[in-house]
């Protein structure tokens, strides 16, 4: 097989979340013992650390493994899901895995998982433990799948576990309430090992209490020990924070969710150099700064024109959202001031809280509702009809691509346009402007 061809068995072979949803999820963790048995445990080879959250999992992925890499370390990145190429998901000092290895691995182990059975998540989370101790990686940051209990990743015991926030996701598999969705990012949490909360509810609270005293691991609530002492948005998109530890930092990520994220990366840091971490403050704010170019990172408020302005966001769910509508609303009295119009390509999937991310999204705006390339996208007329109750008016599309070159065609230089409502579309955008 080719590389096309090894993805393709990959993506066809085994159940894959993005295109059937929760039939992908396999609860426990059977399959992934006995992966990890069959390749000898490549995961105590390295140093690990494990994120999980609702939200920002990716960005402090990201901004932790590129100041880690500032400060010299050979730096593993697990992440998912990938925008536009497979091999987004496993990275070493933000290189892709090669198209070689890929190709090698399902080649000569798919005797081994074919019979085993195996979620294309637990076959890729093998992949990429067994790549990083080829690789001699001395850290590896690991991004949790789903949840965090019975995730497949949930094998590992890091120096740091973090959890980043919760909200309402993945209801069907996580719990129908924040207490039961914190009880299984919380089984992250391991005996001794600490841990940081970046946000917390008071739902969420006594349950991180409850767990971390139960594993008497050190537990840290970075929400309540705020390491930014201001912070400002500059022309460009970038955000300067000033902080009393490391002075001032320009972080590369745009979005008012990245103030979050940034103090809880801050949090972090200091047990990392309890751990025997030599990261200096220049390694810091080179990580922040140069986040992308190091690691990759795509789809975080990224963007993509100047005139008119374009940007795409992954933020897929109600605690997104929250974030995402207030950036909308800055853009809709930005636009008002020039005369403009802030358009919005948005599409779903079938498994997210469309009603409640819809009555976020703000009414003075132009729509252009799509259709993911993904079996779990919503149909773009049932979008287009859902969001009318909430006053959103617009045209639907098929596909991404028709949706977006249809806003740019309609805009002016002063326009804003918006593509984002599920990380597929945004996927699907990238893949598109890469041809």
């Amino acid at each position: 097989m080719d590389y096309k061809e090894t993805c393709e068995y990959l993506f066809n072979s085994a159940p894959l979340f993005q295109n059937v949803g929760q039939n992908a999820y396999k609860e426990g963790l059977y399959n992934t013992h006995e992966l990890d048995k069959y390749f000898n445990h490549p995961h105590q080879s390295f140093k690990t650390i494990h994120v999980a959250g609702t939200n920002g999992k990716g960005s402090c992925s990201h901004t932790l493994a590129a100041i880690l890499q500032s400060a010299g370390y050979r730096v593993g990145l697990f992440t998912s899901p990938h925008l536009i190429d497979f091999r987004e998901r496993i990275r070493v000092n933000g290189e892709m895995i090669p198209e070689q290895n890929v190709i090698d691995f399902v080649e000569k182990h798919r005797g081994f998982f074919e019979p085993l059975h195996p979620s294309f998540f637990e076959i890729t989370t093998a992949m990429a433990f067994d790549y990083f101790r080829e690789a001699k990686v001395d850290v590896a940051v690991i991004e949790v799948g789903l949840g965090g209990r019975l995730d497949c990743t949930n094998i590992i015991t890091p120096e740091v576990s973090i959890i980043t926030n919760i909200s309402f996701d993945h209801v069907a598999l996580l719990g129908d309430t924040l207490e039961k969705i914190a009880y299984e990012k919380a089984g992250i949490i391991k005996d001794g090992v600490p841990v940081v909360i970046g946000e917390f509810l008071p739902e969420t609270y006594p349950v991180f209490d409850e767990v971390a005293i139960k594993h008497n691991a050190k537990l840290c609530y970075a929400q309540d020990d705020e390491k930014i002492a201001r912070y400002r948005f500059n022309s460009n998109g970038t955000i300067t924070y000033m902080t009393d530890d490391y002075g001032k930092i320009v972080g590369a990520l745009r979005g008012d969710c990245q103030i979050w994220n940034t103090n809880t990366i801050l949090n972090v840091l200091p047990l990392l150099k309890e751990k025997g971490f030599n990261i200096t403050d220049k390694a810091v704010r080179k990580g922040f700064h140069d986040v992308c170019s190091l690691t990759g990172l795509m789809g975080r408020w990224q963007k993509i024109n100047d005139k008119p302005h374009v940007v795409c966001d992954t933020g897929h769910n109600i605690g997104g959202f929250g974030y995402i509508a207030e950036q909308l609303k800055r853009s809709v009295a930005l636009v008002k001031k020039k005369g403009a119009t802030l358009r919005i390509v948005f599409g779903m999937v079938n498994d997210k809280d469309i009603s409640g991310v819809l009555a976020l999204l703000p009414t003075l705006a132009t729509y252009y509702f799509c259709q993911a390339s993904v079996k779990r996208a919503l149909p773009h007329e049932d979008i287009k009809e859902k969001a009318k109750t909430n006053g959103l008016i617009g045209q639907s599309f098929p596909t991404v691509a028709e949706a977006y070159e249809k806003a740019l065609a309609d805009s002016t230089e002063d326009d804003i346009i918006y593509v984002g409502g599920s990380s597929f579309v945004v996927a699907d955008l990238l893949t598109y402007l890469k041809k």
